[in-house]
């Protein structure tokens, strides 16, 4: 029967709801593999058809309840020294890498190449350029480099010299992966998190000294000449 009113039917929407809610539900309680076709139409009372005219392939799907379990990226204080709001970000990080390992599967999952999941997609769909799985992505980009850049911004990390991002990113936060993949009971996320900023910081400021010096004394031998 067809919709009367003069609002948009809320039936699509609802159906979309129910099944990104199944999808989320499968993916907390069985990982990647446990998102199937089969069982989300299921658990959401849809027929297949429906699920398709939301999601092109099972990959979509599977990379939208990624994208819901993502919780939003921990920023940094506004006020403090460069090492004491790098310590609490990265202790915020810590804590969401120790509770809440959705981001490394979301990551490990793209890593691997989400074509390479169980699960066909639907009328081979182009899995690489899926809109879904880009948006994921950037979502995953986002969660780690917006938290950085507010620090790396300030007047403060002038004294750093050129960072180059992505290298301070994995220096700091690839320890605290580490510990979480490692599942060592006795790993101390705080001890790692101090010893990853404090050398950060000192391999920064000597590359930052050496560089200084070296245009100084580039300047002295060209005003010596």
């Amino acid at each position: 029967m067809a919709h009367i009113g003069g609002g948009s039917d809320p039936r699509p929407a609802r159906s979309r709801a129910r099944l990104l809610e199944a999808a989320t539900a499968l993916l907390r309680s069985g990982g990647p593999s446990a998102v199937t076709i089969d069982a989300v139409t299921r658990g959401a009372n849809v027929a297949r058809a429906t699920l398709y005219r939301h999601f092109p392939s099972a990959n979509d799907l599977l990379a939208a309840a990624f994208n819901s379990l993502i919780p939003p990226a921990p920023m940094p204080p506004d006020e403090g020294s460069l090492r004491d709001r790098l310590i609490v970000l990265l202790q915020a990080q810590a804590e969401l890498i120790a509770e809440a390992p959705g981001m490394l599967t979301a990551m490990s999952w793209l890593a691997l190449g989400p074509d390479l999941h169980q699960v066909p997609p639907a009328h081979h769909a182009d899995v690489g350029g899926s809109a879904a799985i880009t948006t994921l992505r950037e979502r995953i980009v986002q969660q780690y480099t917006a938290p950085f850049d507010a620090i790396f911004d300030s007047p403060e990390a002038a004294e750093l010299g050129e960072i180059d991002r992505s290298r301070a990113i994995a220096l700091l936060l690839g320890p605290l992966v580490v510990g979480r993949l490692s599942t060592l009971p006795d790993f101390d996320y705080r001890e790692c998190v101090r010893a990853a900023v404090d050398g950060f910081l000192s391999v920064q400021r000597r590359a930052a000294e050496a560089a200084r010096t070296g245009v100084n004394a580039a300047g002295s031998g060209s005003a010596g000449a």
